[in-house]
């Protein structure tokens, strides 16, 4: 098989690899057929990560199921699937928690789409070894794109999370959206789904800005802090300047989530935050815990995922077309992408 490899900024090449196996009774393997880059890929091929390359690229895909061990119970060959970007085992005391990020079955922060606790390979590829079906594979409820529910392995439901708990606390919150790519977006989306009184999204880009409008969202090209104006910030630049400015805009007892991958070291005003008494979060999502409420949202037919989608492209045009800065491109190997006849 080949795995798609970052070996250098903007420069991605297949390499081969061996087709991976069911080794084990709780395996299987998957064959992506709609993958799409994070935000954090498109700041890698940009060279803003802080990994050396070669490695394998990509944790955001629906697959589809290709070999299952003789224990695994929840899918089947056939089944359209959404494959979680970290590793879990979901018996350990940190997954039955929930934080599924932080599995102490494998090391820590092990995951697709770049050698952190391991080497697991990237949803770039053709063939996935998947080392823990029954707890990792989420079924892709019928009646859902698979273009659409590309990112559902980490983007989209992290957005469902970055925003759906706290307006369920505070319903009619008001919530401020400092972003530059597709998590910002789908936040803009889930925001005035469920209810926030006003959505204030921030981004130098016209047609990101263009697409938020078109959720609902007041928009602006850059803004000076508001004062107490924001219940709930969402930060997903990166910039720690624009986290300060996510949380100089919070009113008293606020909440920031930060999603921005802060490679850049910066300096936070504390003594605002103090003051105000903000709560601040910067984490990656523990996704596998939050996806089947994501996929759920997003059968409701509430939101519109798919307008975030900038093209759909053909996977043999990974290596030339991923570099390319695109909003959120969709890599496809399976046109017709059919479900099987049971």
């Amino acid at each position: 098989m080949r795995e798609l490899t970052y070996i250098a900024r903007r420069t991605v090449e297949w390499r081969a690899a061996p087709d991976p196996k069911v080794r084990s009774a709780g395996e299987a393997i998957v064959a992506p057929v709609a993958a799409t880059p994070c935000d954090v890929d498109s700041a890698i091929l940009a060279g803003h990560g802080f990994l050396d390359p070669p490695f394998a690229l990509g944790h955001e895909c629906v697959a589809r199921v290709t070999d299952v061990g003789d224990a695994v119970t929840t899918v089947t060959p056939g089944d359209l699937v959404v494959v979680p970007w970290s590793i879990n085992c979901g018996t350990c005391d940190d997954c039955r928690a929930g934080l599924t990020a932080h599995c102490t079955t494998v090391p820590h922060m092990a995951m697709y789409g770049a050698p952190i606790g391991g080497s697991w390979g990237g949803l770039f590829s053709d063939l996935v070894h998947v080392p823990y079906a029954d707890a990792m594979l989420v079924p892709l409820p019928a009646g859902l794109d698979p273009v659409a529910m590309a990112s559902a392995s980490d983007n989209w439901s992290l957005s469902w999370r970055l925003v759906a708990p706290h307006l369920k606390a505070r319903p009619g919150a008001r919530v401020l959206i400092v972003a530059r790519g597709s998590i910002g977006l789908y936040v803009c989306d889930i925001a005035r789904a469920l209810g926030a009184s006003d959505v204030l999204y921030v981004d130098p880009d016209p047609e990101h800005r263009r697409l938020a409008e078109s959720y609902g969202a007041r928009t602006a090209e850059a803004i000076e802090p508001v004062r107490h104006g924001f219940d709930l910030a969402v930060e997903a630049t990166g910039r720690v300047d624009q986290l300060a400015l996510a949380v100089k805009s919070l009113a008293p007892e606020g909440i920031c989530e930060s999603a921005g991958n802060h490679f850049r070291p910066g300096e936070l005003p504390l003594l605002d935050m103090y003051l105000t008494g903000v709560t601040l979060r910067i984490a990656r999502d523990n996704v596998r815990h939050n996806i089947p409420d994501a996929l759920d949202l997003a059968s409701s037919g509430k939101v519109a995922p798919a307008r975030v989608v900038s093209h759909v492209l053909d996977w043999e045009q990974l290596p030339d077309a991923l570099p390319e800065k695109h909003l959120k491109p969709v890599f496809v190997r399976d046109l017709t992408l059919s479900r099987p006849v049971r």
